[in-house]
């Protein structure tokens, strides 16, 4: 077998002794007469063999000379110790060993017949710039920093990976040019660093085979397993794939942490503390698991630990050993958390505390299928690595913190995109006004000369069909009620049953035509309080009566305490209603904010309500015009009949066929919006432009002027407004929108009823055209009106 490879490589590798027999040459010359017979022994027994010296290739010369290499190795490789050093003579960039300490060879041995060392971070491109980079030190003269670590990862017989640090001794190395090799200059050596990365440049600047290195460098291995093991599980708690549910994560912890303990079989947990609750509660993630939790998702915090594990864990803050876990879990009774460990079949265990000053955040669970192999000598260990992972969760807790935060923000009190601008300003202001030692306040936003458009659509008499099913629920309990009061009457012949049964169709006379304001809290009451307790006394004395209680109580909702079949159905037709028409309106308002940027708010009610300001003041760098008004309001009315469609197409599946009503209120006048710090929110600001909300509040509820009808019709889009030039502009976007098939033609203007503080409006009705395709291809656009116009 030959070394041929230096094709690959800027060097062409040569075994030699040279380098290290010169120092021996010295040491023949030596006044002290032991070192001199020492040298002069190895000397005479390489003699015989120049190519020793000469160097070679052909790596079964090393076979045929291993009793001369070994004399030469003697005091490279002490006898001595060879049990203690993990040692080894190779060649430099290659895993070829050709000499190695006893204990190198243990290790190699343990990790199995068929397993190779080879460097951990060594790759074929890099090596070969490494390996330039030696050349331009070494021979041209060139001061570079190359060094970096390299690592051999090897397991034990056990199969726990273990770590060794390679450093590398390169004193019996000589490096001599060949033809190959170039003169370089200084242009050359920065050419060269300015571009590390380009393999064949410094392949044209440093040929392969340029060189020879004669000799051979000795590797010195340490044993960095505990180190390595810290470093990994510090980088692992600093990474983000916990958060993002990668089960490799776990998967890489347990083999980090079976490598730091060098224990093969141990499993890690982990499992959070909730101080408001004082409970211990799962982790989610790919991979989580929690001896102490189980299969549950909390537990509290006295149930899951014994009198012992309390104290340590949550008063001491200090581990908790359990080495024999068949042993403490008959002595105790078979108390958590000996249960839980024998259940899984754990026989030795630590609980770790991880806690910030004293304050309980988590627990750290190492567990083992062997008893004594998990104790309170190897839970010692854990003081190198718990400040990383009481950092890790801290940063976690904080993390989950901001993102819950986010989520409130986003779900409840969202600052909108097309404003968040203006807050920004703001808090930079506050940030600033700190730093600057002055007192920082957030100072209130306020939008100017905004122009508002508000849109609902509202679900036709909620009240009623909500007290409907309210209505039907209670008349359904209380003959339910009856008939096992009835049923225990005739039985007993106790009076006391009888009035109960007179108690309860006096409710259902109550109920049966109208539905009062407190009649379902005193049926609430009287059933809970009086019916409940009988029921109950007589689910103990009567076998036949109990299962028609029983069966009675099949039929109560746990949350309500009470039937929840009608209402059910009705919240479920709103709360459906509601989840898809705001879906579709929120991805709406992506385009429209595309047009132009304005505010915008949504929330639900018995329906869904929106409000939208759009002006310079919120445009911030862009310029506003009038047109995107315009182009605001057809946008809304277009996107109100989308709406009224998904309805449409919505209703047959609803459990209560619910109809609704829609609602455009126009505003011909500016306003100005302040952000209420107090209720998180904007609002009109100033007493004049609270006319625009009351106006809100009060329109669906009005009637068309001198009749009975109620303004808000179902199958009606309805437009409100005060000003003719609103009623133009209406008009024209009705007749361009029924030409895309979003309204019938028919349209009616009526008067509204003078509300108190507000008269003088009017409103057009126009009907909505209803159509199978749910999703037009296109969001017409105030532009798309003008074409057509002028068409």
């Amino acid at each position: 077998m030959s070394l041929n490879n230096y094709e690959n490589m800027p060097i062409q590798r040569v075994i030699s002794f040279n380098k290290l027999l010169e120092y021996y040459d010295e040491l023949s010359k030596s006044k002290d007469p032991f070192l001199a017979a020492k040298a002069k022994r190895v000397l005479d027994a390489q003699a015989p063999y120049p190519e020793l010296r000469e160097g070679f290739e052909d790596v079964s010369l090393l076979k045929k000379h291993e009793d001369v290499i070994k004399i030469i190795f003697e005091d490279t490789f002490s006898e001595i110790l060879g049990d203690n050093e993990i040692k080894a003579a190779a060649l430099p960039y290659d895993n070829f060993i050709f000499n190695s300490s006893k204990r190198f060879q243990k290790i190699l041995a343990e990790a199995g017949p068929n397993f190779e060392p080879k460097i951990r971070n060594q790759e074929d491109e890099f090596n070969y710039i490494m390996a330039a980079v030696v050349v331009l030190n070494f021979y041209y003269g060139f001061k570079l920093d190359f060094s970096r670590p390299y690592f051999y990862d090897i397991p034990d017989a056990a199969g726990v990976m273990h770590h060794y640090r390679i450093l590398y001794n390169a004193d019996f190395l000589e490096l001599h040019a060949t033809e190959k090799a170039k003169d370089l200059t200084q242009e050359d050596i920065d050419e060269l660093l300015e571009n590390y990365d380009n393999i064949e440049l410094w392949k044209e600047k440093i040929p392969p085979g340029s060189f020879i290195a004669k000799g051979f460098v000795i590797s010195n291995m340490f044993d960095v397993t505990a180190e390595h093991s810290i470093s990994e599980i510090k980088s692992g708690l600093i990474s983000n794939e916990k958060e993002n549910g990668d089960e490799s994560f776990m998967e890489f912890m347990q083999e980090t942490f079976r490598s730091f303990f060098r224990l093969k079989d141990v499993k890690v947990g982990f499992v959070a503390y909730d101080t408001k609750q004082d409970q211990f509660q799962c982790v989610h993630g790919a991979g989580m698991e929690s001896v102490i939790l189980g299969n549950d998702e909390y537990v509290s915090c006295e149930e899951a630990l014994c009198p012992g594990s309390y104290k340590a864990l949550m008063q001491d803050s200090d581990f908790f050993a359990v080495t024999d876990v068949n042993k403490y879990y008959e002595l105790s009774g078979g108390i958590s958390p000996y249960k839980n460990l024998k259940e899984a079949g754990y026989q030795s265990a630590i609980f770790a505390p991880i806690a910030d000053n004293g304050n309980l955040l988590g627990v750290l669970e190492i567990s083992s299928p062997n008893k004594n192999e998990l104790n309170s000598v190897v839970a010692t260990k854990l003081e190198d690595i718990m400040p990383f992972i009481v950092t890790a969760v801290l940063r976690s807790k904080t993390e989950e913190e901001n993102l819950i935060d986010a989520i409130i923000q986003h779900e409840c009190t969202s600052v909108h995109d097309s404003v968040y601008w203006r807050f920004q300003e703001e808090a930079k202001n506050f940030i600033k006004d700190g730093l600057q030692g002055e007192q920082p306040s957030f100072k209130e936003i306020v939008f100017e000369k905004v122009n508002p458009l508000y849109g609902q659509i509202d679900i036709k008499d909620s009240s009623m069909a909500r007290n409907k099913a309210i209505q039907r629920d209670l008349m359904i309990q209380l003959s339910d009620v009856n008939r096992v009061l009835t049923e225990a009457w005739q039985k007993t012949k106790l009076p006391i049953y009888e009035e109960l049964i007179f108690r309860v169709n006096n409710h259902i006379e109550d109920v049966k035509e109208v539905l009062h304001t407190n009649s379902e809290q005193a049926i609430f009451n009287f059933i809970m309080d009086e019916v409940n307790p009988v029921f109950e006394h007589l689910k103990k004395n009567d076998t036949e009566l109990e299962k028609s209680i029983l069966s009675y109580e099949a039929q109560i909702d746990e949350h309500t305490h009470s039937y929840y079949d009608h209402r059910k159905n009705y919240d479920t037709s709103v709360m459906t209603i509601n989840k898809k028409l705001a879906s579709l309106i929120d991805k709406k308002q992506d385009e429209a904010q595309l047009m132009f940027p304005h505010y915008f708010e949504r929330y639900k009610t018995d329906g869904i309500e929106h409000n939208m300001y759009i002006g310079d003041s919120i445009a911030g760098n862009r310029s506003f015009d009038p047109l995107y008004l315009n182009n605001l309001r057809l946008w809304q009315l277009q996107v109100m009949c989308e709406m009224e469609n998904k309805h449409y197409s919505l209703k047959p599946e609803l459990p209560v066929p619910l109809d609704v009503a829609s609602l455009i209120l126009v505003y011909n006048t500016s306003l100005s919006i302040r952000f209420r710090m107090d209720e998180k929110r904007f609002d009109v600001d100033g007493t004049y432009n609270a006319r625009y909300e009351i106006i809100k509040k009060r329109i669906d509820k009005s009637f068309v002027k001198g009749t009975d009808e109620r303004l808000t019709q179902t199958g009606k889009m309805v437009i409100v407004y005060s000003q003719k030039s609103d009623e133009i502009e209406y008009l024209r976007y009705i007749k361009f929108l029924k030409s895309k098939g979003y309204f019938t033609g028919k349209v009616e203007i009526v008067e509204l009823e003078g509300l108190q503080g507000v008269a003088g409006l009017k409103a057009i009705r126009a009907d909505v055209l209803y159509r199978k395709d749910q999703e037009p291809e296109k969001t017409y656009t105030y532009d798309d009106l003008m074409e057509e116009l002028k068409a």
